[in-house]
């Protein structure tokens, strides 16, 4: 069985084991949070939702806090000698699917 999700303005599909990479999310490392915007749910009988599947959540297990890479927004006009750059380095939260609830 799997389900799409939505969190932080995202859509992940996700099964029991998956090991997720979202935007920041409140809770401890080691905390078990839930996800109840399940958009659908597949497997043998598939749910979909208008626009969520009622009754259905995740369960998921923090694992870290961290940031992203840093990207770099570099803007130069040519022959005015002018340039800005500027760095940016995204947070997120790890974390671990423990099970899928269809309500």
């Amino acid at each position: 069985m799997y389900a799409v999700v939505r969190t932080g303005g995202k859509q992940y599909k996700v099964a029991k084991d998956t090991v997720l990479k979202v935007e920041t999310l409140a809770g401890d490392v080691g905390s078990k949070l839930t996800i109840g915007d399940v958009l659908m749910l597949g497997g043998d009988a598939p749910k979909i939702g208008a626009p969520l599947v009622k009754g259905a959540s995740v369960q998921c297990e923090i694992l870290e806090h961290g940031q992203g890479e840093k990207v770099i927004a570099f803007k130069k006009k040519r022959r005015k000698n002018t340039h800005r750059k500027r760095g940016h380095r995204q947070h997120f939260t790890k974390v671990k699917v423990l099970g899928i609830t269809a309500g």
